[in-house]
């Protein structure tokens, strides 16, 4: 057949990926985007360290980031993203600055990182007071809640895995497990927030949100949106009310104080595979 009179593929519009060595979700990053955005990935240099503060240090090194988005250049990629919340939380909120700084010098377009997304993210719903979900150790998770409290954002509850290694692996029930242990029946909580890149969410995200009542993020998740949203677009992702105003709608509902006739009916979220 020809098809010489289509004329080619459309141009793409695309988003630079820093990741760490061990970052095994590159198809869930590429869920949130719209057909229109490509996504080029690289990844830093291997170093034989399970997670860890340590790990952290290491990945988000300065000098490793330029090189990483020097190897993205030649793709024109319109903004940068460093997607490894520990790596840019590590150091605090001057350390996530400064990050996006490098990356923005030396790659001469907007730069962000995760944990620079995950604050853009909680100041557009106005949450102040989160639970939070980490698969991280008890030292690795404490570093993240200093971080979201330098800026203002208080932990009220916690559940973490204490994983050093294969994060990735980490089935959907047991994120979802931890997202109730993390978030008590008594609530009181603006949002949850599910740490890690290496940590999958997409599809427990809408279910999350529905049984819990409140806005769920993850990694992945807020690092797409941040991203798109400097290119003037949106993330895909129904049922997610970071992304979908109507779900975000439905989450503020009050049940005691809107009578069941004038409410809506909620859209049902889509089974959360095994």
């Amino acid at each position: 057949m020809d098809v010489s009179f289509l004329g080619g593929p459309h141009p793409q519009r695309g988003i630079g990926i820093v990741a760490p060595f061990d970052f095994a979700l590159d198809r869930e990053l590429w869920r949130w985007v719209p057909d229109e955005v490509s996504l080029h990935l690289t990844r830093t240099p291997y170093v034989p360290v399970e997670v860890s503060l340590d790990l952290a240090r290491l990945v988000s090194e300065h000098q490793t980031l330029r090189e990483a988005v020097l190897a993205l250049s030649a793709a024109e990629p319109e903004v940068i993203a460093y997607a490894c919340t520990s790596g840019s939380f590590v150091d605090g909120m001057v350390g996530e600055r400064t990050m996006s700084a490098a990356m923005e010098a030396a790659a001469e377009v907007p730069a962000l990182t995760t944990s620079g997304a995950l604050l853009e993210a909680l100041l557009e719903l106005g949450a102040r007071r989160i639970a939070l979900v980490t698969p991280y150790t008890q030292s690795v998770t404490q570093a993240l809640e200093d971080y979201l409290a330098e800026a203002g954002i208080g932990v009220g509850s916690c559940a973490f895995l204490g994983l050093t290694r294969h994060i990735w692996k980490v089935p959907y029930r047991d994120v979802v497990q931890m997202a109730r242990q993390a978030v008590p029946a008594s609530g009181g909580f603006d949002a949850l927030f599910i740490s890690c890149t290496n940590l999958p969410t997409y599809d427990a995200i809408p279910q999350l949100e529905a049984e819990l009542r409140m806005p769920v993020l993850s990694a992945n998740q807020v690092t797409m949106w941040s991203a798109l949203r400097r290119l003037g677009t949106r993330a895909v992702g129904p049922y997610q009310a970071l992304l979908d105003d109507s779900a975000r709608q439905m989450l503020v509902r009050d049940p005691l104080r809107d009578p069941p006739a004038l409410q809506e009916p909620e859209p049902e979220p889509p089974a959360l595979p095994e």
